[in-house]
């Protein structure tokens, strides 16, 4: 199986190319409103964050960019998004079936690879899927921006659009100056956002099995559809309380609205960091004990194989599910009727570890480059590992040496975790020995 011993290597590659395109692209003085050429630095960040499905930004892409480099952005969104969600779920399937069939010791060994059929049927689903929502949510939206705020009927079919792209994509790229703030208490701005990025934060399997469930074709969820919504579930109803209550008199966020408007907008900032990266109101603004919270939602991030970026929900749940194990002293982690292999559990250790170290390194490297306090470089790190698009405000006025780190941290945060636990489940091997055993003091 020669083209599936180093996925990784596919996977980064082809992301890398993509990157590079895009780019280019947008050093063209027709990608900008003044007609002049964009500095390689500024074109790889934002190349880097659109395909990474990021939304970080060092320049206002409303005032910088041209229609024609916006349409740039869209692509590299959609490319991006698309590509996370088809690789992420055909690397899931291979681990499936390779790890399946070794269980059953089968002795075919050409049936490890992909059949054509499940190729294009996962292909195929990720592209009715991605443009069945993106559809939904772009007609709502141009309804809203062209009946109520009196927009063009082509700009608001081009406003509903980019912002269903990017909002199903869990991109964060918004083509106002302050993000979806003027549209903080308008529901029918808001909601349809959020329902997209959660549909793409889900993730591309979970999405299919609820698809086979409401057709009737599945009666019975898999174990990774339980885990995921459920833990999806619990973190919204917490982020989103915690974010209510903590900002609630905040004269800067909150508190400007009435009862509903915090409700909504509550809800929204609850809801964003998983990993969308629209903000409906000033993130600078936000309480310490706020950008805290905040950074934990992205760190965590939504479901496998979707536009989400994070740890995923699946690999936070199975540690929590290790760790209420180890508490009762159980010797095996059962999670909802079923036994969890001990190789998971390292699996799920290891994504979060290389993870927490390279927030830490980034964050160490921004610390010492910038003047920056350490609440703003911790956000601004999170937000590019997990591939979120949050700022507290200072993309722009980090040196270019910052922001590379950042473009390293974005493209390691949006293939690393898909790539690495692909490449952990695949590279799995028994040993023909066993060392003596000797236990060391924990704790």
């Amino acid at each position: 199986m020669p083209g599936t011993r180093h996925p990784a290597r596919v996977v980064a590659m082809g992301f890398g190319l993509v990157v590079l395109v895009g780019t280019v692209l947008l050093m063209l003085p027709a990608a900008t409103e003044t007609g002049e050429a964009t500095s390689w630095s500024t074109a790889l960040f934002t190349a880097t964050s659109a395909v990474c499905v990021t939304g970080l930004y060092v320049v206002d892409t409303s005032a910088h960019w041209s229609t024609f480099g916006e349409v740039v952005l869209l692509g590299l969104i959609q490319i991006g998004g698309f590509g996370i969600m088809t690789l992420a779920s055909l690397l899931g399937l291979l681990v499936t079936r390779r790890l399946g069939l070794r269980l059953q010791r089968s002795a075919q060994t050409e049936t490890k690879s992909f059949g054509l059929g499940e190729v294009r049927r996962v292909i195929s689903g990720v592209v009715v899927l991605s443009l069945a929502v993106e559809a939904l949510t772009a007609l709502v939206l141009f309804a809203r921006f062209a009946g109520h705020y009196g927009e063009s009927l082509g700009n608001a079919a081009y406003l509903g659009v980019f912002h269903a792209v990017s909002a199903f994509n869990n991109a964060g790229f918004a083509l106002f100056s302050d993000s979806l703030v003027r549209y903080a208490t308008d529901a029918w701005v808001c909601l349809p956002i959020v329902a997209a990025l959660v549909l793409g934060g889900l993730g591309f399997p979970v999405l299919f099995e609820i698809v086979r469930h409401l057709r009737g074709r599945q009666r019975r969820w898999s174990l990774h559809t339980r885990i995921t919504l459920g833990a999806y579930a619990v973190l919204a109803v917490l982020g989103t309380v915690a974010v209510t209550a903590i900002e609630w008199d905040n004269p800067d966020t909150l508190g400007q609205f009435g009862v509903g408007g915090k409700m909504l907008t509550g809800f929204f900032q609850g809801m964003s960091p998983r990993t969308a990266g629209f903000n409906s109101v000033d993130t600078g603004e936000l309480q310490p004990a706020t950008l805290l919270i905040t950074d934990v939602l992205m760190f965590i991030g939504g479901g496998s194989a979707g536009t989400a970026g994070g740890i995923k929900v699946t690999t936070f749940a199975l540690l929590a599910f290790v760790m209420l194990a180890e508490v009762r002293g159980e010797p095996n982690v059962h999670v909802l009727g079923r036994k969890l292999p001990r190789e998971v559990h390292r699996q799920a250790l290891t994504v979060v570890l290389v993870g927490v170290g390279l927030v830490f390194a980034a964050c160490l490297a921004l610390l010492v480059l910038t003047p920056f306090s350490l609440d703003a470089v911790l956000f601004e790190s999170v937000s590019a590992f997990s591939t979120v698009g949050l700022s507290t405000g200072i993309t722009g006025q980090l040196p270019t040496a910052g922001q590379l780190i950042l473009v390293v941290l974005m493209f390691t945060g949006r293939v690393g975790p898909i790539t690495l636990a692909s490449a952990l489940a695949l590279r799995e091997r028994t040993r023909r020995y066993d060392l003596p055993e000797e236990r060391p003091i924990v704790g």
